[in-house]
Parts: structure tokens; sequence; C-alpha cells
């Protein structure tokens, strides 16, 4: 079984200021203006049916503004009347009902021998029946690949689908410009689930059979382990053999090996027993021999199962813990080291509990191939620096904002830190109605939106015309970090942002600001 390698970001010391004197509020105004549209911008309304947090994700915090990254002040939308506004007309190379709606993450264009072909990753939200927790919903990537393979002919086709599924909406995805690989950053994994080599065959296949539930799910107490097998059509409890071994388990089902292999610690194989329920399930109940121990897993080496914890062991847990903590706040402030307080805490000093990951997969092999566990470093946005490149992310690390770009061509560095938004972490945190984020392809500034009216620029530090000092350390300060924020003459909620490095482009459902950010020119 092949492994992902774990990977680290390394960050470029050079680009950080741990000396930076924070943001300086300017009143300086910055030129707007504004468009009135024809016609509103084309929203997407969620069904009833629609109603769950990776719907809000996925549709509700759409960007309807899109920017043409080979002409920065370009950009474009598509209005109710079902107009793609500021675009230059094209033909139509392709048409193909691809189901249910969808949203477009990424795509390219690829020239390879004379063979155009265009590569791109769609997103949806399923809904899978038989899933028995949760929502019952399920997101669906969908990589897609259509090619003109005859330089004379004009029709383009699918030659390649394949789909990942996930329980998150990802935060980032991308395809490698050589379309070779696929870089995702998600709270939860994706896995590649269906294979279209032959799409032919297998088009009109219900794809909710072809995604593979776990074979068992399993939870455990300090005392015992129960195990819950979802039983085939047809079987009955004649057709069910369970044998208990000390430290062994071996199920068959109507003569055919299920589950076998050794327990990952002993148990009472006396005391253990199964039963079957009316739900058509199979419940299997084992017995500690060592009570107390926390079991990894079910069968050592067996990846086959889920594992579902209780409320009472997370009691557990938590009560084992408890001596690293006081319910008294600050109660001795003249200890040498007294503990935290938690009222002293800030919005940004909270710990994330979603720790996302960034995974590379090889798009020949269908396998991951490099992992980064990016803990408590939030994601904030992306942006494209460089046409030809992937679209750089934005990371939180502790109070900065670090911008890194991809380069899918060097393995044993594949992601280099670029450029710092000097305690950008920090300051974003504090806003809590802020809806998309951005930055300038040259990162001379950030930029925030919120859902009304307000937008936040946060420049980098430039050299001053005036002598400032510290007061505290007293020394001269050379540079200052200014904040502008810009008001719109509008009620309307903001729908999309995109930032350039002159201009910031502003979509409301009924107007199109925009901002002019560099008024040196």
């Amino acid at each position: 079984m092949e492994v992902a390698a774990n990977c680290s970001l390394r960050v470029k010391r050079p680009l950080l200021d741990p000396r930076f004197e924070g943001y300086k509020l300017s009143l300086e105004p910055l030129p707007c203006y504004q468009l009135e549209l024809d016609a509103a911008v084309a929203e997407v309304r969620l069904r009833d049916d629609q109603y769950t947090l990776e719907h809000m994700h996925a549709f509700g915090m759409y960007n309807y503004l899109h920017c043409d990254s080979w002409y920065q002040d370009s950009v474009y939308y598509i209005d109710n009347l079902g107009r793609v506004m500021n675009l230059t007309v094209m033909l139509i190379m392709f048409n193909e009902e691809l189901g249910n709606p969808f949203i477009i993450i990424h795509s390219i264009s690829l020239l390879n021998a004379e063979e155009h072909s265009v590569t791109t990753l769609l997103l949806r939200i399923e809904k899978e029946e038989l899933d028995m927790k949760g929502s019952g919903f399920y997101v669906s990537l969908e990589w897609v690949t259509i090619s003109k393979k005859n330089k004379d002919d004009n029709k383009y086709e699918i030659v390649k689908r394949d789909i990942l599924r996930g329980k998150s909406v990802p935060h980032y995805a991308a395809i490698e410009p050589d379309g070779k690989g696929l870089m995702i950053v998600s709270y939860k994994s994706f896995t590649f689930v269906h294979v279209g080599q032959d799409l032919k065959e297998n088009q009109n296949e219900d794809m909710s059979e072809k995604i593979k539930e776990p074979l068992y799910y399993w939870q455990q107490t300090e005392d015992d382990l129960t195990v819950t097998i979802r039983l085939p059509e047809g079987i009955s409890k004649e057709d069910i053999q369970v044998q208990f071994l000390p430290d062994h388990i071996n199920i068959v089902l109507k003569g055919q090996r299920f589950l076998e292999g050794k327990l990952y610690s002993s148990i009472d194989q006396e005391s253990s027993t199964w039963i079957t329920k009316e739900n058509n399930s199979l419940e299997i109940f084992l017995i500690k021999k060592n009570e107390g121990l926390t079991w990894p897993e079910l069968v050592v080496g067996d990846k086959q199962g889920e594992f579902i914890r209780d409320s009472a062991q997370c009691a557990a847990i938590a009560e084992r813990l408890m001596h690293l903590t006081s319910e008294e706040l600050n109660p001795n402030p003249d200890k040498e080291k007294p503990p935290c307080n938690a009222q002293e805490l800030e919005e940004c000093d909270v710990f994330f509990e979603e720790s996302s990951s960034l995974c590379r997969f090889d798009g020949s092999t269908l396998k991951t191939t490099h992992v980064v566990n990016l803990g408590s470093n939030q994601y904030l946005f992306s942006v494209i620096v460089d046409p030809k490149e992937m679209p750089c992310f934005c990371l939180r690390h502790d109070v900065d904002a670090l911008l890194w770009q991809p380069h899918s061509s060097k393995q044993d560095d594949m992601w280099e830190h670029i450029a710092t938004f000097n305690a950008l972490g920090y300051v974003q945190a504090s806003k809590r109605d802020k809806k998309f984020f951005a930055c300038a392809p040259n990162y001379s500034y950030a930029a925030l939106c919120e859902c009304l009216r307000r937008v936040f620029i946060y420049r980098q530090p430039t050299p001053m015309s005036t002598v400032l000092y510290n007061r505290k350390e007293g020394r001269q300060v050379g540079q200052v970090a200014k904040q502008q924020v810009a008001s719109l003459e509008t009620n309307d909620p903001i729908l999309g942002f995109q930032a350039t490095n002159e201009r910031l482009f502003v979509l409301t459902t009924k107007n199109l600001f925009l901002i002019k950010v560099n008024t040196d020119n």
C-alpha cells in the first residue's frame, strides 16, 4: 500500500517582520465609481432541501464576480437575463449534459502535440440515501477533461472523468498547470471513488452505488466495544458465524469470510456475544480484558471500519485532563506562572477546532502523493498571482497571513512562501461580518469586504516622509502600514469581490463599484 509523503510548509524568515508596528488608520479618500446595472445579478437561491452548512459554504458564500487573470482590468459576471457581462463573445466548442447543478472551481487549457484539451473541476453537493449518519449529503468533486483529438475537427468530447468524494466543501482546489495533478485544502479529506476509464459503459449507472461505505462501525467505552455491521439482503441468523478468541475475531456470512484478524488487545471471549437487530444489522459486543485501555483500532492493520466516538468516552477523556485546567480565572495573579485568564484572550488567540490538510493527488494513479497537516493555520483566501501558475493560497500563521505559491514541478519543495501580510491574521479575526478576502497580485495590499457596504484595505508598510518614534522602545519608525475604509453608497448585499494591482471591483445586486486603490497614477 502506497503512503503519501508527510510534508510541511517552509516559512521564509526574511519575509516576516517581528517588529511590525500595526496598521495606522488613514482618512485619505479613495476614488470610487459606480455603474448601475441594467439587469440584476443572477443569484443562486437555495431550495428547502438544501439546508446543510456545506450547501451554505458552496453556494451561499459564492463569489459572483470573476477576474480575467490575463487582463486584470476585465471582470465579468452573469445577470438574470443569462448574459455574460464584460466578457468577449466566444463560440461554443462543447455542449454536454453533466447532471445536477455544479460550481466550476478551477479550469485550465492545455495544448500537447497540437491536441487541445480543457480540464476543469466541478463541485456538487450530492444526496446519499443510504447514509445513516449526519445530514445524508456529501461533497463531490468531478475532474473532467474534454479534448479535440483531430485538429481538422472542431468537435470536443470527454476523454477523462474522475470523481472525488468528501464531507466538507474544500477551501481551495486547483489543477496543476500540466494537468497531471490536483491540490486540495479541506477540513475533511477527499478520496477518489470513481475512475472514469470506461465512460460509455458507466455513464448511466447510479454513482451512489459505486461509493463504498465502511465495512463496519465500532465504538468503545472503558469496559467494552460495540461493532455494528449492516447485513446484506437475504442474510438470516443461521447464515452468521462469529468466533471469539482471546486476541482474535472471525466473522463469516453465508460461508464467506467477512472480517478476520488479530484484535488490538485481549478480550474476554466467554463474555463477548452478538445479536441481530430488526434494522437488518449485526451487533457484536466485545468485553475488554484490560479495562480502561483505549483501542486506536479494532483489528490490527484493518482500515475498513469507521470509529464512532461516543459521549461517554469524550467525558472520560475530559475527566482525565481535568488536572490540567482550573475552574477559577487567574485565582492567584501573584504566582510566578499564573494560569491563563480566558477573559484576556482575544478573537485571534482562539485555537481553531478545524484542522485542515493540504493534499496533492496524482492524476495518473489517483493516489495522494503529498500531505501537509495545516493544524491551526487557518485558510483565508486564494489569489492568482501568475496566470501560468496555480492560484496561491493564503494561510494564517500566528498573527500574520502568509501567501504560498504551489510549484507542482518541485517535488521536494512544492509550496513557496512568497509574501507576508503583517498581523492580518490578527486583524481579520475581529471582522465578524467578513464575506470576501482578496489581495493584489503584486502583494501591495490585502482587502476584506463585509456582507454590506464596508471594504477594508490593508497596505504593506511604506517609507515615511516624516520622523516618528516608538514610545516604548524610543527608536525611530521608518515605515508605516496604512489601513483604509471605503463605505459604498448602497444597502444591497455584496455578491462579488475582486482585487487587482490598481483597483478593487465590488459587485452588489444592482451595481458594480470600482475603487481606485493605487491613486499615484
